[in-house]
């Protein structure tokens, strides 16, 4: 068993008390439908909560790609959003 690293055991308590302070700031955006926001706010967040996966890819770069997923999926969602929205308001009909 490995021993107990202070310098990681740190960076995983700050990773996640800024994952879920993004978190909120992800909902809010998307609640307000603000795309790129929403998206980068998505993009950083997956970056936050990636920390303890890098240890098991071995190979950070797949997270730079992950993170680019996760902006595209949120931008993606929040326009669709927008786009259903606009379909059901009065000046559409």
């Amino acid at each position: 068993m490995h021993a107990l690293n202070p310098l990681i055991a740190i960076g995983v308590t700050s990773s996640t008390a800024l994952t879920d302070a993004v978190y909120v700031l992800f909902n809010s955006a998307v609640s307000a439908r603000r795309r790129i926001s929403a998206a980068s706010w998505s993009s950083l967040w997956y970056l936050l909560s990636a920390f303890a996966v890098i240890s098991y890819t071995g190979n950070p770069i797949y997270v730079l790609f992950a993170a680019l997923g996760s902006w595209l999926g949120a931008f993606g969602a929040v326009t669709w959003l927008n786009r259903t929205d606009l379909k059901g308001s009065p000046l559409r009909q």
